[in-house]
């Protein structure tokens, strides 16, 4: 088995329980804000269109064809329109009191954290996302994943976002190692598997929904229990 000395991970739906979290924040957002007032029929429309909307832009962020504000700006108008409500009735602070509140969820992935307890002592951890740098760290204080991890390196930092190879060049220069000595772990096939081979970088594709992969990842595994058997 080969031994690395590094270990990049992505964050969202990786470790971090994506779904959980912002369905949760969802759920309470359409109590507080009083979303039916404003013609969503119900909470399961709201999050449907939340994840068809949010889908699309974040598809756009990732290609460079809509910056973090557009993003932010437009997101839940986009997602009032598809709900078939009125994206004029979209009030100032609902953005600002969704990425706070999600960001504030503790929930992670199964195993994350027995995972990361036991490659801590053997590796140096880190974080490679592409997402918004404010958002990521309160995840990780949230769900306290910080105190695993040595670098956090997000796509707002360094200008590059994955499948870019400069945002894992940036994160090997930080740590003064070389591709070969780094495995990606992540469930993207683009931008952590598509862009870790780009990096020239071995991957694992973290797929738990068997939704399969185009490229060749290194390993793929359903759960993260399963590192310990290539780590």
């Amino acid at each position: 088995m080969k031994k690395y000395t590094h270990l990049f991970f992505d964050l969202d739906h990786t470790l971090w329980d994506y779904d959980r979290n912002v369905q949760e924040s969802l759920s309470e957002l359409f109590v507080q804000h009083s979303l039916t007032n404003a013609g969503i029929p119900d909470v399961d429309a709201f999050i449907k269109s939340f994840y068809a909307v949010n889908f699309k832009l974040w598809a756009l962020y990732d290609v460079g064809k809509i910056s973090k504000e557009s993003l932010r700006e437009t997101r839940f108008k986009l997602i009032f329109e598809h709900a078939g409500a009125n994206p004029e009735m979209v009030s100032r602070d609902l953005e600002d009191d969704f990425m706070s509140r999600t960001s504030s969820k503790p929930h992670v992935l199964p195993y994350t954290k027995e995972v990361l307890a036991y490659l801590r002592p053997h590796y140096g951890l880190h974080i490679i996302s592409n997402g918004f740098n404010e958002s990521q760290f309160k995840k990780m204080e949230a769900s306290g994943l910080t105190p695993f991890f040595d670098l956090v390196v997000t796509s707002e930092t360094t200008g590059h976002k994955k499948p870019d190879p400069r945002i894992f060049q940036y994160a090997m220069e930080q740590l003064r190692t070389v591709h070969t000595d780094c495995i990606m772990i992540g469930d993207n096939p683009n931008s952590d598997i598509l862009g870790a081979i780009r990096a020239q970088i071995d991957n694992v594709y973290f797929d738990p929904h068997f939704k399969g992969i185009e490229h060749t990842p290194t390993y793929t595994i359903r759960h993260l229990k399963e590192l310990e058997e290539i780590l």
